[in-house]
């Protein structure tokens, strides 16, 4: 039988590994090597444009996410999946666009590295973090639903991870 909200729980139970699970990757995104290794070759140039925009984009839009998220949820930010005791449910701002902003943000930053630099072996490690992500909001998704019924009435109208994808089921 899990303990009641605020009381202790051993390590893990919030999600404390799916964070030491989230700062790997994250150091493995940044140690990767770009591989293929195009510069100064023709695609390279053919697709400056593109590989600019893609990055301009993906950072402004990550940081928009990431930034108006953090605010959003200033009062029951935590690195843990798992909602803090006097947390509320937040559906404004960022979270009117996305349920998981944060994780958004890391992702759309990603990406965009990943069609800048031509890089096939970060848009894998991309794709592993979302795969990640996917199951750290699931994880996350489920308490919130536990601690604030409403959540999955949100969760139905609100996308994932992008607007309007991800939506739950009624």
């Amino acid at each position: 039988m899990e303990k009641e909200y605020g009381k202790s729980k051993p390590f893990g139970a919030k999600g404390e590994h799916l964070v030491v699970i989230q700062i790997a990757l994250v150091a493995l995104y940044f140690f990767t090597p770009v591989w293929p290794d195009l510069r100064g070759g023709e695609l390279w140039r053919q697709f400056a444009i593109l590989r600019w925009g893609t990055l301009v984009i993906g950072v402004l839009a990550g940081a928009a996410l990431g930034i108006g998220g953090s605010l959003n949820i200033r009062r029951y930010l935590t690195p843990l999946p798992y909602p803090v005791d006097h947390s509320k449910l937040v559906d404004t701002g960022a979270y009117a666009l996305v349920r998981h902003p944060l994780y958004s943000a890391q992702l759309l930053a990603a990406a965009g590295w990943a069609v800048f630099s031509l890089s096939l072996s970060h848009l894998l490690v991309t794709a592993l973090a979302l795969a990640f992500f996917n199951y750290k909001a699931s994880k996350e998704e489920a308490w919130l639903t536990e601690r604030h019924p409403e959540y999955r009435s949100y969760a139905a109208k609100v996308g994932k991870f992008a607007p309007g994808l991800g939506k739950l089921k009624k």
